[in-house]
């Protein structure tokens, strides 16, 4: 049987359908199961991880380990791979943990400052930045008043 096709099962079908519909969007394991139980649909946590990493083997996912903390987010990329000559940053939410890639112009002057100036040349692919999203951030401001 051939391996690719193994896995193309009426489960892996809806997990590639939603993970398309969230493309440009990181999602853990969690959410992902989350999503389908709200939907009753029953897909168990240990299928979503072996449809996710089969995927990932595929290359239409791409799976992101931030920390040994924080569970591992995986991005929707349709098997296009990233152009790793331009940099981006990841920007973690310390409250609710959401991961987002950054490409920002402000970001890379940085980025090149810190290699002309200072001779230090940023990975910017392995790069975090922990703060507050702006969910988050609305989300305390309507608590605050």
């Amino acid at each position: 049987m051939n391996t690719k096709s193994q896995y193309k099962t009426k489960q892996h079908e809806e997990l590639l359908a939603f993970l398309e519909s969230m493309k440009g969007t990181h999602i853990t394991v969690n959410a992902v199961c989350s999503y389908f139980k709200s939907h009753g649909k029953a897909i168990g946590t240990a299928t979503v991880y072996r449809q996710l990493e089969h995927m990932v083997e595929e290359g239409i996912v791409n799976k992101y380990i931030i920390d040994a903390n924080s569970p591992a987010c995986f991005e929707y990329t349709g098997g296009k791979k990233r152009d790793c000559a331009e940099p981006y940053f990841h920007c973690k939410c310390k409250d609710c943990g959401k991961l987002i890639h950054v490409r920002c112009s402000k970001l890379s002057a940085m980025q090149s400052h810190l290699l002309d100036s200072h001779g230090f040349k940023i990975d910017s692919h392995r790069t975090v930045l922990y703060g507050i999203c702006g969910e988050c951030s609305r989300r305390k401001r309507v608590r605050g008043r």
